[in-house]
Order: structure tokens, then sequence, then C-alpha cells
């Protein structure tokens, strides 16, 4: 994959060869950290790897070119790394840890209730989770239920929602993942009866390259979720610390739907403006890149046009020019500025001696008229 050697870890070959410290003015230093850690991300995932090793680098690509990485397997050096550039605005997509998964499946993990209608504020550990049931009735699954977490530290989290299995474990249903909203970042999962959309904002490397793509695709991760309601009975929910270094301090609250009846037309109408702007976006995506072309096209012609008029009439003076039979005498710079420099020599002598002859003379002591008495010895 672009001939980069797989048998050195991906990130000593970031570090000796990729560092921002060592690249500070090298904007393609990001974009190949992109490459390595999708490299990485394929190599340590026995599917992709095999795809790859039987259909090459763009069954890979094409399958999926978001970068995703279990922080829990990554260790100290590399999470510090993978921080560095998600500040830098790589894309790099986290999973759920592996453990956290194993151990909800087996059912060892530990649940908390949630009432409903009410608000519990924590702290979970990194690459860990806490979990949550929720118990609602057949009226309250009617009406909706929404289960939301934000963090005012900014703290980044991800709401899950678990599928109860007959043994009593518990598999991963649905995910999401938190956003900034303002001053504090918020993930939340809706079950009101009616599709309700989720925004996914992480773009892909190849939109984060094109500011054009980038606005293009803004929309394209606006997709319904997967369920449009709960039934009656508990439910467990979790969230998962998802910061790369420090603890995510979190609130996590469950409500039932009926009071904010308003809010929820309100949520309906606006995410169907949001489906039909994306229809329109796509129209104008096709008619923008036809103008954008012709835009290209004519600014590089004037570029060419304004040239050829320069050339144009440069031939023309020189044919102008030609009409003589007098001798063409050129001074050179030297001689002008030899020329200029000698001029401003005798003026300035000549103001020198003009100045001279208008200083009044002045008697100096040697020409005193001095009177000796002669009358009188020495």
């Amino acid at each position: 994959m672009n001939g980069v050697d797989y048998s050195i870890n991906w990130l000593e070959l970031f570090h000796f060869r990729y560092h921002p410290d060592k690249n500070a003015n090298d904007p393609k230093a990001a974009d190949m950290f992109k490459e390595v850690t999708f490299s990485y991300n394929i190599l340590s995932d026995p599917d992709k790897r095999h795809q790859f090793d039987t259909a090459g680098f763009e069954a890979v690509e094409s399958d999926n070119q978001e970068l995703e990485l279990d922080l829990s397997s990554l260790g100290a050096v590399n999470t510090m790394f993978a921080a560095l550039f998600s500040k830098l605005g790589v894309p790099i997509k986290t999973t759920v840890s592996a453990t956290v998964l194993e151990e909800a499946l087996n059912g060892v993990v530990i649940i908390r209730p949630l009432p409903l209608g009410q608000f519990v504020s924590r702290r979970v550990e990194k690459q860990c989770a806490h979990f949550y049931s929720v118990t609602i009735t057949e009226e309250e699954a009617r009406a909706g239920f929404v289960c939301r977490v934000q963090s005012s530290d900014k703290s980044k989290f991800k709401l899950l929602y678990f599928d109860q299995e007959e043994n009593g474990g518990l598999s991963l249903a649905l995910q999401e993942d938190s956003a900034k909203t303002g001053k504090v970042t918020s993930a939340g999962m809706f079950f009101l009866g009616f599709p309700v959309y989720r925004l996914d904002q992480t773009n892909s490397i190849s939109a984060t390259k094109d500011p054009d793509t980038s606005f293009f695709r803004k929309l394209e991760g606006f997709q319904p979720c997967e369920l449009t309601e709960l039934k009656a009975g508990t439910h467990v929910f979790a969230v998962y610390g998802d910061n790369f270094f420090k603890s995510a301090n979190y609130t996590i609250e469950a409500l039932c739907a009926a009071p904010f009846s308003e809010e929820k037309e309100n949520l309906r109408n606006i995410e169907a403006q949001i489906l039909s702007k994306r229809a329109e976006i796509s129209k104008f995506e096709t008619e923008y890149r036809e103008v954008l072309a012709q835009f290209t096209e004519m600014t590089s012609r004037y570029a060419n046009e304004m040239q050829e008029i320069d050339e144009l009439l440069k031939q023309r003076n020189e044919i102008h020019a030609s009409y003589t039979v007098a001798p063409l005498k050129r001074s050179s710079s030297k001689s002008r500025s030899k020329s200029s420099s000698n001029e401003a020599k005798e003026e300035g002598q000549t103001k020198e001696k003009r100045n001279t002859r208008e200083r009044p003379k002045k008697k100096r002591w040697y020409n005193i008229h001095l009177r000796v008495d002669k009358r009188k010895a020495c």
C-alpha cells in the first residue's frame, strides 16, 4: 500500500519520518499518517487483511475507508500519537473496547437502575463503561422515550444501547458518538415512533482533503436510526469513556416524551427540511461543478490571452523601432550613474565656493596692529 514497509511498526514509521516536530512546514505529514493508520487498521483486522491479500487495496478501501481504532489495545505511546493527529483534524474513529463488549456479552457487568425522569452525574474511566437499566410502561412506550447524555467538560464518550440475550448477556445494538453542541458534548437516542435521523460527522479521508467535497458530503451521514420505538419493559444503556487519556464526566437522563409533544413535532419538521435540503444540495453540486469547470477554463484562457496580447504589442513596438537609419546611442547604466555623480559633485563644489565668497572675513589674532613705544626700552 503506497510502498509502506509494514514490517516496521506503524508508529515508529510515523515517529521517525512524519513527526510534526520534524515536518512543521510539511502539510503532507498528516496525510501520510492517515495512510499509515489506515494500513495499520487493515493489518490488525484478520478479515480486512484477507481481503487485501486476495483482492488488493481497492477492495478494502471501497469496503470501508474510515479509520477505526480500539484505543485500549494501542498502548500509551500509540494512543498519544493518535490523540495528536485527532487534534490536527485527522478523522480517527474509535471503537468500543473488546474487553467491555466481551464482559457485557458474558453478563458480568454491573447494571445500575436509572429512574425515568431523573438524571445521574458520574465519571467514567477511559475505555470503560457504566451500565444503566431503564424500565418503561406500555403508555410510556407509546408516548416515546429519550435517553440523553451530556458533558460540560466536553469529554468524549459513546452512548450505547444493548439487546438482552437469552443467556442473560448483552449484545451491542446501537451506538452514538458524542458531538460538540455549543459549550458541551452530547449524544442522544430518540425512540419517538417515527424515523429519527442521526448525523455521522466523521468525514472520509478524501473529503478532508477537499473543502468542496466536505461540504457536499456533509449531509451524507444523515441517516435514519435502526430503531424507532422501544417496547414496554427493561432496557439497558451504557456510557463509554472515549477520551484518549483522562476519564469522562457526564450526566445521563431517561425521559418520557409525553411532556415534549411540541418538541416532538418540531424535530419531525426540521428533519424533513434537512432531507429536502440534502436533495437540493445533490442537484446544486452538479450545477456547481459545471460552473466551476467553466470558471477554471475561463481563468486559464484569460491568463493565456493576456500573455498573447502582451507578446503581440512587444513585437509591434520592435517593428516600429526598426524603421530608422540613425545610429542608436545607448548609454550604459554605469555611465549614467557616473555622469549624475559628477554633476552632483560639481554642483557641490560650486555651492561651496559661493558660500566661501559670501562669508564675512574675520580678524585673526596675528593681524592685530600692535603699537610699540620706541622711546622706552624693553
